[in-house]
């Protein structure tokens, strides 16, 4: 019995957002979608806002230096939102 090993590249190529959609491309060709209202700080912004952002971690999270918001891949293949703000 053989195992192929699944090759998986977690880090970002691109980052998109729609009105409603925050949309993260992977090096390894998977694409993560996740609802802008599940991250305030993004859906709050401006589109010029959104569309400035950094890779940051290695590779593996994103950084958006005008709106202080940082979210990782990690985070977002488990589809975790943003914590609630106390």
């Amino acid at each position: 019995m053989t195992i192929s090993a699944r090759v998986t590249d977690e880090r970002v190529s691109d980052v998109r957002c729609t009105a409603d959609t925050l949309t993260v491309d992977l090096m390894d060709g998977r694409t993560i979608s996740a609802p802008l209202a599940w991250y305030p700080r993004l859906a709050h912004g401006t589109p010029e806002q959104r569309g400035n952002w950094q890779v940051s971690a290695g590779g593996y999270g994103v950084h958006w230096p005008d709106l202080d918001e940082d979210l990782s891949t990690e985070g977002l293949l488990r589809g975790a939102p943003a914590p609630k703000a106390a």
